[in-house]
């Protein structure tokens, strides 16, 4: 680090919200990385340099890793960043080197620190890397109370350095890979490490850290997440498709576009947009030449891809009254709050209570409602409470849905309590 990034690094954390002691902008210094740019792994024999420098350093091991989402099919990392004390910092091509399961394992005991986590674990366990402890930045920011949690803004806000900016968005996907690409990679765990310790001290100051780390537990316990169900009904602008043919169209259209996106290794969104598929959906076009008059479906389509599409929406129109998707997915849980009121009355009470209950006790804590408890645990228990609502059978009830000792701690007593006022009330 040079003596720049130390002094500011060095510089005492603000609490969020506090004032600076001078009003005057003091210009914000933009971060360099301190050993270069290391050149991008891609072989067997550079990997296992890497393993072994990794398993000889000390410390938390910063991890991030970039996508393709918006270019590609999925959600697979092309690049994966590290830094680690003794180690440095490393650049890994998962296309060249795609299993990282040996370096998994020679971290894996490690506390690996992220900023976002969940958005980056998937991808990594695709590739062999699963930690067993995390510390994650952006939730540690979210507890802490910051207003901003993106990793730029935090570095600036705790550690007085500018990350560079404008490459986030790009076709990760690319090879060779520019040079401006791998130095913002690079510096996206340059000071991971740093943001961590010094946000550890101000979650320390708050009496928050055995909170963070609860939830840090949870996020590395927490299994792969499932398949969803009838993807293709999260269509942007589904709300407009009310008939059951029309939604018959929608799954045939999405399911057909996911086949040939996956073909290609592109986006979904690349091959037919959402928009697109609603319109057909809508106007239930008899031939190609009325689906061509659609919007998104213009005369740039040629015409194999116009009888593709125009396939998928016969099929739609032939299917029987019995094969037609049901409108709305089975609820598996509480209906949508703004029907409580019409469906009962007394469980929109309870929920009405409960909110502002959470959002009172969140902002005298100065942490988002939803870091709180979630918003869902809150629907379901009000949604069906318990029949005598101690604070015991809410501690229950809670448990059951996944919530955190912290969180239980914190909650169960403003729960209990507006569950209670319901029950004198009614």
């Amino acid at each position: 680090m040079t003596d720049a990034q130390k002094t500011a690094a060095d510089t005492t954390l603000r609490a969020p919200g506090d004032s600076p002691p001078d009003t005057r902008p003091a210009p914000v210094p933009l971060l360099e990385p301190r050993e270069g740019i290391p050149p991008v792994v891609a072989t067997d024999e550079a990997l296992a340099e890497v393993v072994a420098a990794f398993a000889a350093g000390t410390g938390p091991v910063a991890v991030d890793a970039e996508r393709a989402s918006g270019y590609r099919y999925g959600q697979r990392a092309y690049l994966v960043q590290l830094r680690r004390e003794g180690a440095g910092s490393a650049l890994i091509d998962p296309v060249g080197c795609p299993d990282l399961s040996a370096l998994g394992e020679a971290i894996g005991d490690t506390e690996w620190v992220l900023h976002a986590a969940t958005q980056d674990l998937p991808c990594l366990r695709d590739i062999g890397m699963v930690p067993t402890r995390l510390f994650d930045t952006e939730l540690a920011g979210r507890l802490a109370g910051f207003a901003r949690v993106g990793l730029g803004a935090m570095v600036e806000k705790v550690l007085g350095f500018a990350l560079e900016k404008g490459h986030s968005a790009v076709d990760w996907s690319t090879r060779p890979l520019p040079e401006p690409w791998l130095r913002y990679a690079a510096l996206d765990v340059e000071l991971l490490v740093d943001l961590r310790d010094a946000l550890e001290e101000e979650l320390t100051r708050q009496g928050k850290l055995e909170w963070a780390r609860q939830e840090f537990a949870a996020i590395a316990a927490a299994p792969p997440a499932p398949p969803r169900k009838d993807p293709w009904r999260r269509t942007s602008g589904m709300h407009k498709v009310r008939r059951r043919r029309q939604m018959a169209v929608v799954r045939e259209l999405w399911t057909a576009r996911d086949q040939v996106a996956q073909r290609r290794d592109v986006s979904p969104g690349k091959v037919l947009g959402d928009a697109a598929i609603v319109e057909a959906a809508l106007n239930l076009p008899p031939n190609s030449h009325a689906l061509a008059a659609l919007p998104g479906f213009g005369h740039r389509m040629g015409r194999r891809q116009l009888e593709q599409w125009q396939a998928a929406v016969d099929r739609a129109r032939a299917l029987p009254e019995s094969e037609l998707p049901q409108p709305g997915q089975p609820l598996n849980g509480p209906p949508p709050p703004r029907s409580w009121a019409d469906k009962d009355p007394a469980a929109a009470a309870r929920l009405a209570a409960a909110r502002a209950a959470v959002s009172a006790l969140a902002e005298e804590l100065n942490l988002p409602q939803e870091n709180l408890i979630t918003p869902d645990t809150v629907r379901r228990l009000c949604w069906e409470p318990p029949a005598v609502p101690s604070r015991e059978a809410v501690v229950e009830i809670l448990t059951g849905y996944g919530a955190r000792p912290w969180q239980i701690e914190q909650v169960a007593p403003i729960l209990t309590e507006a569950l209670l006022a319901d029950a004198e009330n009614g």
